[in-house]
Formats: structure tokens, C-alpha cells, sequence
């Protein structure tokens, strides 16, 4: 049986992969959370209560400090985290140290971060690392690099819509849709607003960043020419979907051994 440890396990994302799981047959034998992370619903902390005591499963794995992430890990598979990068600029490295596999979610990762976070893992142990763990939102990655086929004479855009507890803007989803129709169109410069007297150049990718309400997410590819306009929308309904292609990740993840850094791509068999 796949053995999972969680990090940020009573935030909305981890229950959501870890009720995942569970619906799946897949065990959560170790739970963190950041020392100062979110309370119960009675003011103390979610650290020290079993995911039972939370609601979360039927489960009696106790949520553990991420300062305790080591002993977290002992019994699991895979290391599954969606939480900030700061976090996992810490926990990752000791995940790979441990041999453990990695499911990483986490966004807002600086080209730097990225570019640390990412060796940690390559040449250590079998890792996916994607800015969406959506069935869907991969294969319009996928999608993307068919568009080339437009002549000159059409540009792109990208809107993307998440709730306001959003932190980072545009979202990791926009950036990479955004890197993927750059590398075929040919644009040299993102711009994320415009304001006053600032007509669209050539060499500009536009990406838009709205924040509203619960909005689990929405990303709008957007290609127009003079006489037409193609619009490719995927809207993911609850944070399930992404819980869902991490679980399937993980599990996909199990069965291989290669010590390298996959995307969801490589999961979904798109490359």
C-alpha cells in the first residue's frame, strides 16, 4: 500500500490530498505543519491533533511539526507538499536526503528558488514538480504548443482568476502557459497590466491576474486576429481536481526509479 506524508496537512490543499488518498485505498502516515500554522476551530492548534480529532479522516496519524519533518517521514513513500516556498526550500532537501519520492505543488518560486529547490531533487530521487496537478490544464499545456500553427497577425493573452488568499501573481499556471506560447510565438517581453497610453508591441505576452472571491481557478488562453478569436478556458471547480492529479502523480511516481525531476506531462504520457 502507497504511504503518503503530507506537509501542510490541515491547510485547505492537504486535506483535500489527503481525503484524496484515503477515498483511494492510499494511507497519510505522516502529517506536518508550520509551528505557527492554522488553528481548530476552537483556537488551539492543529499540531499534536490526529487527523481523526480534525475531521479530516478516519486516521489517527498526528500532525507534527515541519521542524519534526524527518520523523514525519519515516514510515511514507512520497513526500507530497503544496505550501509556500520558504517551506520548501527547507523540506525538500531533507525529503530527498531521506530517499523519499516528491510530489511538488508549491508556486511562487523565484527563478532562483527554483532553480535550488529543482537540484535538490534531480539526481537524488524519482520527483514531479509542476505548477498544476490538473488533468485538464496539462493537456492545454499540451494544447499550446499546437498553436504555433497561427500565422502572423494573431496575438495571445492569458487571464487567469483564483480566490483572494491567493499570494502570487500572475498564478505559476499563467507563467508556465505564458513560457510555452513565448518559446512558439516568438515573444520577448511578459506584461502583466497595462495603464494609460500603452498599445500592445510585437514582442509582448500578455498575462492578466484577477483575484476574486473562493475561485478555485480559471485560466483563459486567448489568440485573435483581425476577422476571428480562438478561446481556450479551463476552470477548475474545487481544489479537488488538483488533489486528484497529485494523488495520481504519486502514484504513478511509485512505479518509477529513475532519479530525475518529471512533470505532469511525464505522468499523463504528453511528451
Amino acid at each position: 500500500m502507497l504511504r503518503l506524508c503530507v506537509a501542510g496537512a490541515a491547510g485547505r490543499m492537504g486535506v483535500a490530498i489527503i481525503q484524496e488518498a484515503r477515498a483511494k485505498g492510499i494511507m497519510t502516515v505522516g502529517a506536518t505543519e508550520a509551528p505557527a500554522g492554522p488553528m481548530t476551530a476552537l483556537g488551539t492548534p492543529t499540531i499534536g491533533k490526529t487527523l481523526r480529532q480534525l475531521g479530516i479522516t478516519d486516521q489517527d496519524t498526528v500532525i507534527q511539526s515541519s521542524v519534526d519533518l524527518a520523523d514525519a517521514l519515516k514510515d511514507a513513500d512520497v513526500f507530497v507538499s503544496f505550501t509556500v516556498p520558504v517551506a520548501d526550500l527547507v523540506n525538500v532537501p531533507i525529503a530527498a536526503e531521506l530517499g523519499k519520492r516528491i510530489v511538488l505543488g508549491t508556486t511562487g518560486f523565484t527563478p532562483e528558488q527554483n532553480r535550488q529547490v529543482t537540484a535538490a531533487m534531480s539526481g537524488k530521487v524519482p520527483a514531479v514538480f509542476s505548477p498544476n496537478y490538473s488533468v485538464g490544464v496539462n493537456i492545454l499545456f499540451k494544447l499550446a504548443e499546437q498553436l504555433k500553427a497561427f500565422p502572423q497577425g494573431y496575438d495571445f493573452s492569458i487571464n487567469e482568476i483564483h480566490h483572494t488568499g491567493k499570494k502570487d501573481a500572475p498564478s505559476g499556471t499563467a507563467k508556465k502557459l505564458g513560457e510555452i506560447v513565448s518559446n512558439v510565438r516568438g515573444y520577448t517581453k511578459t506584461v502583466t497590466g497595462r495603464e494609460g497610453i500603452s498599445p500592445r508591441q510585437p514582442q509582448d505576452m500578455e498575462i492578466t491576474a484577477l483575484r476574486a472571491g473562493g475561485v478555485a481557478g480559471i485560466h483563459d488562453l486567448i489568440v485573435a486576429g483581425p476577422n476571428e478569436m480562438l478561446r481556450i478556458e479551463h476552470t477548475a471547480f474545487t481544489r479537488n481536481v488538483f488533489a486528484q492529479g497529485a494523488v495520481y502523480a504519486a502514484e504513478w511516481l511509485s512505479k518509477q526509479s529513475e532519479p530525475k525531476v518529471y512533470s505532469m506531462a511525464d505522468v499523463l504520457g504528453l511528451v
